[in-house]
């Protein structure tokens, strides 16, 4: 039989509502809501729930009074990785849209990780040398639309493709854009035709790297 004071001890240390241990463990509200009650029964899915909890099924039938003996750990993200071969990228709020953003103010990172052989795929560039942003605005449409995420190759930061898509940074302003280089002149172009383009001398234009992949939602 459950001991529902326990189970309710130990949601409440880790700020966890019956709809967030549901959702952890993949059963209803009710289901949840019935295990906290008194007298609740058994459970079939109780191994769930003592993981999510920290502790074990022996301590939550009270055959233990030590809850950390034969508690099974929650797998950490980095573990998670290594069994489905997944590589972490950073993903950085770096607009392309409406002509660009201020580069030295401060940017949001989030990791995020993808299946290797997708990334491989697509560039032979090391993961630590990519990056995923999301643009906002329609100044590369129809290329890049709003909310369209794109993959930044860091490693490429030499521009030997005319016409080819950059990350850069023009002063204090960062944005993404086609580049057109003629000596030490640079054209920086939008691909909506209703953006003018600008010409600027190489020495004002950093490079951050190269946009490989474009991907949008449906």
């Amino acid at each position: 039989m459950i001991h529902s004071e326990r189970v309710r001890a130990l949601m409440a240390e880790r700020g966890l509502s019956q709809s967030a241990l549901a959702r952890a463990v993949g059963v209803t509200q009710g289901a949840i809501a019935k295990i906290v009650s008194s007298n609740p029964g058994g459970s079939s899915h109780l191994h769930k729930i003592a993981r999510e909890l920290g502790t074990s099924v022996a301590y939550l039938t009270g055959e233990t009074d030590d809850r950390s003996e034969g508690a099974l750990p929650l797998p950490t993200p980095v573990l998670i990785a290594e069994q489905l071969d997944l590589v972490e990228i950073r993903s950085i709020d770096f607009a392309y849209g409406m002509g660009g953003t201020f580069g030295e103010d401060h940017i949001e990172e989030e990791v995020l990780h993808f299946p290797r052989k997708w990334i491989q795929a697509i560039t032979s560039s090391p993961a630590p040398s990519l990056t995923f942003a999301r643009g906002r605005g329609d100044s590369m449409a129809p290329t890049m639309n709003e909310g369209d995420v794109i993959l930044i190759d860091r490693a490429q930061r030499t521009v030997l493709e005319q016409d080819a898509i950059w990350a850069l940074t023009l002063g204090p302003i960062a944005m993404v854009k086609r580049l057109r280089i003629r000596g030490e002149q640079v054209t920086i172009l939008s691909d909506n035709d209703r953006v003018a383009p600008d010409r600027v001398h190489a020495d004002e234009v950093n490079i951050v790297g190269r946009v490989v992949f474009v991907g949008r939602r449906l």
